[in-house]
C-alpha cells in the first residue's frame, strides 16, 4: 500500500489530528509526516519571533514523539506547492492529506495546492479540524453566516450538545515507511529573528498540562472559578491556552470535552463561550475577508484618525502615564501574552483616547503575541474599534483610571509590571499624578521624573472621540 503525506500546519500534535488519523486509517500507519516551513509566514511586517520560536519548539517536541512511535516529522522549507509535488515524487506516495484552515491567505494557498496535486493524479484532501464548527456549519435560519455573537453561540451551543464533537486516539505508525531527506528544525537565530520576550513553552506535552490543570475542579484558579476570577489579569486565572489553540499543539475538540465533563456551571459555560468566540471570529474572516484589512461595518473606514506617532510610541513602550496601560503593554513586551481584560483597555485606549487607528494597534500585537490569531486579533481589535461584529458601541467608552480600579484594586498586577510603582499607596496605585509632592518623593517616583504624567486627558479625548465617531454616524 503506498503512503500517505500528512502535511502539518496548524495542528503540530498526534493527539486527535483528524487528517493525520485519517491518512494513517487509509494508509495501514504508512504516513510520510511533513511541515513546510513557508518563508511568507515568518517575513514582512507582520512577522512574530515569539510566536516563531513557539512553533519551533512545537515542531521539535512534535518530531521526538513522532520517533518514539517509530516515524519522523520530514523538514522542508520553501513553497508548499513545489515542495509537496516533490515529496510525493520522491516518496511515491498516493497523496497528501491535511487539516483545513480558513483565514484568506490559507485558502488562496490550499487551493492552490489542491489543483495542482491532483492535476498531477495524486489524492489531495483537507479535513475539518482546526473549529469546533465549521464556516457553513452554523447559520441563521435563512442559511446566512450570523454576524452577531448572541444568537450564533446560542446556536452553537445547541449544536454541540446534540451533536458533541468526536476525538480521536494517536494513531499507529507503520515502521518500514522509506523516509525522505530532512533538513534540521532550525532555532530562531538560523531564521535571521530575535527575540527577548519570555513566552509560555510551546509543545503537545505543555499545552496537555495546562489543559489538565486549568480543568481540575479543586485549583483555586481554574474553570470552577472562570467567570469572576477572569476579569482580574493580577490572578492567574485564565487557561493560557490560546497560543496553543492557535498552532494546534492543542486540540479545540479535547478542550471542550475536558469542559463539558466539569459539570454545567456557568464559570465552565463562560470558558466554552471562550471557545464559540474563537469559532465566531473565524467564520467572520471567512465569510467577509474584507475584515482583515478594513472596518467590518465600512462606513467607519471613514475615521479621521489623528495617528500621532509620539503617543503611539508611548503606547507601545508603556508609558503613557495610565499605570493599567502601561502593565498591560509592558505585559506584552516582556512575555508575548497579554489578559484579554488588558487587551480590551488597551485597544480602547489607543483608539477612543489616542485617536489612533486599530489597525496599528491590531499590527503590533501580531508583532509581540505568542498566540497572535489574524481572526481572533482582528475581531478583538474591531470589537474595541466600534467598527466590527458586536462592537462597542462608539460612545462606550472604556475610562482606564476606574478600569484599573475595578480590577486590580490593590495594584497587584500594575505593580508586577510597572516596579516604578511599587510603593505607590492602593488609593493612588492608578491615579499616581493626584499624589502631593512629598507623597511622591516619599514613594520615590516623582511624576514627571520617574514616571511620565498622563500624555492625554482622559475627559478631554473622550469628548473629542465621540465627536470623531459622530461625523461618521452623521
Amino acid at each position: 500500500m503506498p503512503p500517505l503525506i500528512h502535511w502539518f500546519r496548524r495542528d503540530l500534535r498526534l493527539n486527535d489530528n483528524t487528517a493525520l488519523s485519517a491518512a494513517a486509517s487509509q494508509s495501514g500507519g504508512a504516513v510520510v509526516p511533513v511541515f513546510i516551513l513557508d518563508d511568507r509566514l515568518i517575513s514582512g511586517e507582520t512577522a512574530g519571533p515569539a510566536r516563531t520560536r513557539f512553533m519551533l519548539e512545537s515542531l521539535r517536541e512534535l518530531d521526538a514523539g513522532l520517533r518514539q512511535r517509530g516515524s519522523r516529522l520530514i523538514f522542508r522549507r520553501g513553497d508548499p506547492q513545489t515542495e509537496l509535488l516533490k515529496l510525493v515524487h520522491e516518496t511515491g506516495a498516493a497523496g497528501v492529506f491535511w487539516n483545513r484552515d480558513y483565514t484568506p491567505f490559507a485558502i488562496r494557498r490550499d487551493s492552490r495546492v489542491k489543483q495542482a496535486l491532483r492535476e498531477a493524479g495524486h489524492q489531495a484532501e483537507s479535513f475539518k479540524d482546526l473549529v469546533i464548527f465549521e464556516m457553513g456549519e452554523v447559520k441563521t435560519n435563512e442559511g446566512k453566516p450570523f454576524t452577531v455573537y448572541t444568537p450564533y453561540s446560542r446556536r452553537w451551543r445547541q449544536q454541540a450538545s446534540e451533536a458533541p464533537p468526536v476525538t480521536q486516539a494517536v494513531p499507529q505508525f507503520a515502521a518500514d515507511v522509506a523516509m525522505p531527506d530532512s533538513l534540521p528544525i532550525p532555532d530562531l537565530a538560523d531564521l535571521g529573528m530575535h527575540s527577548e520576550q519570555r513566552a509560555i513553552p510551546g509543545g503537545e506535552s505543555h499545552a496537555q498540562q495546562l489543559l489538565r490543570e486549568f480543568t481540575d475542579t479543586q485549583q483555586q484558579y481554574g474553570i470552577s472559578h472562570y467567570k469572576e476570577q477572569r476579569n482580574f489579569p493580577g490572578l492567574p486565572a485564565t487557561s493560557r491556552l490560546s497560543a496553543h489553540l492557535h498552532i494546534g499543539t492543542a486540540s479545540v475538540r479535547q478542550c471542550l470535552a475536558a469542559a463539558v465533563a466539569c459539570g454545567d456551571g456557568s464559570d465552565v459555560q463562560a470558558w466554552i463561550g471562550e471557545l464559540a468566540w474563537r469559532d465566531f471570529y473565524m467564520q467572520i474572516l471567512y465569510h467577509f475577508p474584507h475584515v482583515a484589512t478594513s472596518a467590518f461595518r465600512p462606513a467607519f473606514n471613514g475615521l479621521q484618525w489623528e495617528n500621532d506617532q509620539q503617543l503611539f510610541a508611548a503606547w507601545c513602550e508603556g508609558r503613557t502615564g495610565y499605570p493599567i496601560v502601561d502593565a498591560a503593554m509592558r505585559q506584552m513586551n516582556t512575555e508575548a501574552w497579554m489578559h484579554n481584560r488588558c487587551r480590551m483597555i488597551t485597544a480602547s485606549f489607543l483608539c477612543k483616547d489616542l485617536l489612533i487607528d486599530w489597525r496599528l494597534g491590531e499590527l503590533y500585537f501580531w508583532q509581540k503575541l505568542v498566540d497572535g490569531d489574524k481572526a481572533a486579533n482582528n475581531g478583538g481589535w474591531q470589537w474595541a474599534a466600534g467598527t466590527g461584529t458586536d462592537a462597542q458601541p462608539f460612545f462606550r467608552i472604556f475610562n482606564p483610571t476606574s478600569q484599573g480600579q475595578q480590577f486590580d484594586p490593590q495594584g497587584a498586577y500594575v505593580r508586577r509590571y510597572v516596579p516604578e510603582l511599587v510603593r505607590v499607596p492602593d488609593s493612588f496605585i492608578h491615579e499616581p499624578w493626584k499624589m502631593s509632592a512629598n507623597l511622591q518623593e516619599q514613594c520615590g517616583v516623582v511624576i514627571g521624573r520617574d514616571y511620565p504624567a498622563p500624555i492625554v486627558d482622559h475627559a478631554v479625548q473622550r469628548q473629542r472621540a465621540l465627536a470623531l465617531y459622530g461625523q461618521v454616524k452623521k
